[in-house]
C-alpha cells in the first residue's frame, strides 16, 4: 500500500515540465483542438469538452497578421515561417507582447503562454494519457492488495482460533468471559498489525522506486516519471490500512473465539465439527448468489459492460470471496475427488490413504492452505483469461471484416494512391479488383441530451471499392449506400434506426445532420462509424486496401506496390508499409497492450506475495501443533521418510483442492466475457492462460510443499521422533 499511495502521489502532482518544443518563444498560437457542446445535466446546463480528430491549423491569414507583431516561429530552432506556407500549421511561437497577440487572434485560436506552452509540445497528450494509466493501474492494484490482506488475514485468524481452541476453553473454564477473550485476541491482532504495518511502510519505501522504474521501463508510466519524496499521505494511509486489515480480519474470528466452550479444554479429537458457522454461511451463500445473479443481469441488460477492464478487474473479487467463504464445505468432496486416482496407484498403501484422510477430516486446515491458492489461481485466471479472452475476440473480428488481399499503411498515402500501379489495377475491377483509400477520424454525437459521445470512424472516398474489399457485420441496411448526406453506424449508438437523421459533428467540430443508410452489430466495441471523405474534413489518407481480383498474382501485386511506396523507409514524415493482408492483421491485430499485462501481473504478483506469506505462516502453525499426531505415527511403525511424505502429501493436497476452487472460480468468471460475446454478435474465443495459472498454482506448491518438509523435519528433531 505504501508503494502503490507514493506512485499515486506522484501522479496527483506531477512536476511542471519546461515547455520544449517552442521554449524560446514568450507566446504560443496554437488552432482549435477541442469541441465544446452544451448538455443537459439535471435541472441545468453544462458545457462539455472533447479533443478534436482533426484539430483546426493555424490558418495563413491569420499567420500574416502574426507576422506583423513580430518573429513568428514553426518549431523551437531558429527558423523563422517567414516566407514560408505555414498552411497546415497546427502552432506558432510568436515573439511578440502577450496583450498584442491576443487581440489579433480573439477567439480564432489559442493563445499559451507560461507553462501551458507544453501544450503544443508532441509528448503533452500521451504523457498526460500515461499518467492516467498510471493512476488506474496502480489505484487497481492498492484496491487488489486490500483485498487479498483482508482475505487472507481472516482465512489465518480463523485457523488460529480453531489451532487455540483448547487454550480458549481453558480461559473460559478459569473465567473468562466471552467478551475478554475476543478482547485477548483483537489485542494481539492490533499488536501484531502494529508491528507488521510498520515493517510494510519501511518495506514500501524501498520498494516504490524500483516498482517506479519498472513502469518507466514498461512504457506504462513517463520517461520522466519519478518519486520526488515530497508527500508523507501514502505512509499514513498505508500504516492505519495495515492496522484496520489486521482488526478486520480478526473481527469474525473473535467473535467465534469468544463463543468457545469451556468443555473444549478437554477436546482431544482432530476430525474437525461445525467448521462453518451458519454466520459465514449465510455471508458465502448470500455472495455467491449475488456474485452469479449480477453476472446473470449485466449479461442480459448490458453485456458490454462485462468486457471494460474496470468491470472483469473487480467483478471475480465477490466470487472469489463466496467461493473460499464456503471452502470448509467443498473441502471433503474435492479431496475425495481430487484423491481417486491415488486408490490404484500401486504403493501408495497407508500413506495414500492417510493423506486422503487428514486433509478430509482436518477441514479447517485443508481450508486454510487452500484459501491463498485459490485467490492466486481465481485472480489469474479471471484477469489475464478475461483480458486475452476479450482482446481473442477484437482480433477475430477484424479478420472477419476485411476481404483485402494486400493492405499500404502509412501517414499519408496520396501519392501512392496515385500511383500507376494502383490506377492499372483499379480499372480493372470489373474482374474482382479493388483499391480503397481511407482515412482514420470520428464524429460526435450528444446522446439523450446529456452526454457528448465519441465515435472513432474511418471516411471512405469509393464506396463501391470499400464494399467490395470489407466484410462488415451489417444488421439493417446496406453499406453501399453511404454517400455523402450519410452515415454508416453501429448498435450501441442512441439512434441505429435505418432511415433515421442524426445531428453529429464532423472530425474538425462542423456540425452535420446525416441520414443512416446501415447499422453494424455492436460487437467489442471497435465496429465505429464510416463516413465519406467529404464529411472528414483534414483527414489524411492512412489505410490502402486492394484485392487483387481474379487471375492476379498476390505477391506480384505486393512487390508492384513496394517499388511504388518505398515500404520502409520514412516518406512525408511517416513510415509507409505495405503488407499482404494476413501480415498486415498480425502486426495490428488487437492484444492486451504491454500496459495492461504488466499491470495485470503487479496484481498477479502482489497476490503471490501474500499467497506466500500465507502459505508458509499457516503451515508452520499447523505443524507447530501436531506433534501429538506425528509421534502417533511414529509409534505406529511409520519411519520418518512415511512421515514427511505423508504430511508433505496432505499440505499438496490441499494446494490441489485450492487450484481446483480456483479454476472453478475461473471458469464462472469466464463465461461472462464469453456471453456478452454471443450477445453482442462477435466471435467468441475463450482464452484460458493456462501457462501463467500452472505457474501460480506450481509456486504455491513449491512454496508450500518445503515450508510443510521442513517445519515437520524440525518438529521431529526437536521433540526426538
Amino acid at each position: 500500500m505504501a508503494a502503490m499511495g507514493l506512485g499515486l502521489a506522484e501522479t496527483f502532482d506531477a512536476p511542471e515540465r519546461e515547455p520544449r518544443r517552442f521554449a524560446s518563444s514568450p507566446v504560443v498560437v496554437m488552432g482549435r483542438d477541442t469541441l465544446t457542446v452544451e448538455v443537459r445535466r439535471g435541472p441545468e446546463s453544462a458545457q462539455v469538452t472533447k479533443k478534436l480528430a482533426h484539430p483546426h491549423p493555424v490558418d495563413a491569414r491569420l499567420l500574416t497578421e502574426l507576422r506583423e507583431l513580430g518573429r513568428v516561429r514553426m518549431d523551437g530552432t531558429a527558423r523563422d515561417a517567414v516566407g514560408v506556407d505555414a498552411v497546415g500549421v497546427d502552432a506558432v511561437g510568436v515573439d511578440a507582447p502577450v496583450a498584442a497577440v491576443r487581440e489579433v487572434v480573439g477567439d480564432r485560436a489559442r493563445v499559451l503562454t507560461g507553462d501551458d506552452r507544453r501544450q503544443a509540445d508532441p509528448s503533452f497528450e500521451q504523457d498526460a494519457e500515461a499518467l492516467v494509466a498510471v493512476n488506474s493501474l496502480l489505484g487497481t492494484a492498492a484496491g487488489v492488495t486490500a483485498f487479498v490482506s483482508v482475505f487472507v488475514t481472516a482465512s489465518t485468524f480463523a485457523f488460529v482460533v480453531a489451532l487455540r481452541r483448547r487454550e480458549f476453553g481453558l480461559l473460559r473454564l478459569a473465567g473468562a468471559t466471552p467478551g475478554q477473550v475476543r478482547r485477548v485476541l483483537l489485542g494481539e491482532a492490533l499488536a501484531v498489525g502494529v508491528v507488521a504495518s510498520a515493517a510494510g511502510r519501511a518495506l514500501g519505501a524501498w520498494g516504490a522506486p524500483l516498482l517506479v522504474r519498472e513502469l518507466v521501463d514498461g512504457g506504462v508510466a513517463p520517461s520522466w516519471f519519478a518519486l520526488r519524496g515530497e508527500v508523507t499521505w501514502p505512509y499514513h494511509v498505508a500504516f492505519w490500512t495495515g492496522v484496520s486489515v489486521a482488526l478486520s480480519g480478526a473481527w469474525a474470528a473473535a467473535w467465534r473465539a469468544g463463543r468457545t466452550g469451556p468443555v473444549e479444554a478437554l477436546r482431544e479429537a482432530s476430525v474437525d465439527t461445525g467448521a462453518l458457522p451458519w454466520f459465514r454461511r449465510a455471508v458465502g451463500v448470500v455472495l455467491l448468489a449475488g456474485g452469479l445473479g449480477l453476472l446473470a443481469w449485466k449479461a442480459g441488460t448490458d453485456p458490454a459492460d462485462l468486457l471494460k477492464r474496470k468491470t472483469y478487474t473487480t467483478r471475480p473479487m465477490l466470487l472469489i470471496t463466496a467461493v473460499a467463504a464456503l471452502a470448509p464445505l467443498l473441502v471433503r468432496p474435492a479431496v475425495r475427488l481430487l484423491a481417486l486416482p491415488l486408490r490404484p496407484v500401486r504403493g501408495s498403501g497407508a500413506t495414500g490413504l492417510l493423506v486422503r484422510e487428514n486433509a478430509a477430516a482436518a477441514v479447517r486446515r485443508t481450508a486454510a492452505v487452500a484459501a491463498p491458492v485459490l485467490v492466486t489461481v481465481a485472480l489469474a485466471g479471471s484477469l489475464l483469461g478475461s483480458a486475452s479472452t476479450v482482446a481473442a475476440a477484437k482480433s477475430a473480428e477484424a479478420r472477419e471484416r476485411t476481404r483485402a488481399d494486400v493492405v499500404v499503411t502509412g501517414e499519408d498515402l496520396g501519392a501512392v494512391r496515385d500511383s500507376g500501379a494502383l490506377r492499372a489495377l483499379d480499372a480493372r475491377r470489373a474482374e474482382g479488383a479493388a483499391v480503397s483509400p481511407s482515412a482514420s477520424t470520428a464524429v460526435y454525437v450528444r446522446e439523450e441530451g446529456s452526454a457528448l459521445v465519441r465515435s472513432d470512424a474511418r471516411a471512405v472516398s469509393d464506396v463501391a471499392a470499400f464494399a467490395a474489399v470489407s466484410r462488415l457485420p451489417v444488421v439493417a441496411g446496406d453499406v453501399r449506400d453511404l454517400d455523402d448526406r450519410s452515415i454508416v453506424v453501429n448498435e450501441e449508438w442512441e439512434r441505429h434506426e435505418v432511415g433515421a437523421w442524426v445531428r453529429v459533428w464532423l472530425g474538425d467540430g462542423r456540425p452535420a445532420r446525416l441520414r443512416i443508410v446501415a447499422v453494424l452489430a455492436r460487437g467489442t466495441g471497435d465496429n465505429g462509424a464510416y463516413v465519406t471523405t467529404a464529411n472528414a474534413p483534414g483527414a489524411r489518407v492512412d489505410r490502402l486496401e486492394v484485392r487483387a481480383g481474379r487471375g492476379t498474382d498476390q505477391s506480384a501485386v505486393v512487390a508492384a506496390l513496394r517499388s511504388v511506396s518505398g515500404s520502409g523507409r520514412e516518406v512525408a514524415g511517416g513510415t509507409v508499409e505495405v503488407r499482404s493482408a494476413a501480415e498486415w492483421l498480425a502486426a495490428t491485430r488487437p492484444g492486451t497492450g504491454a500496459q495492461t499485462r504488466l499491470g495485470l501481473f503487479v496484481v498477479l504478483g502482489i497476490a503471490l506475495v501474500y499467497a506466500g506469506i500465507a502459505l508458509a505462516g499457516t503451515l508452520l502453525m499447523a505443524t507447530s501443533a501436531r506433534d501429538a499426531e506425528l509421534r502417533a505415527l511414529r509409534l505406529a511403525g511409520a519411519t520418518r521418510g512415511q512421515v514427511l511424505g505423508a504430511v508433505v502429501g496432505e499440505t499438496l493436497l490441499a494446494v490441489a483442492v485450492g487450484a481446483g476452487l480456483g479454476l472453478a472460480v475461473t471458469a464462472v468468471n469466464l463465461a461472462g466475457p464469453a456471453s456478452a460475446l454471443g450477445r453482442l454478435s462477435a466471435p467468441v474465443t475463450v482464452d484460458v492462460p493456462w501457462g501463467v495459472i500452472a505457474g501460480c498454482a506450481g509456486a504455491c506448491a513449491v512454496i508450500a510443499g518445503v515450508t510443510a518438509g521442513v517445519a515437520t523435519v524440525v518438529r521431529m528433531r526437536a521433540v526426538k521422533m
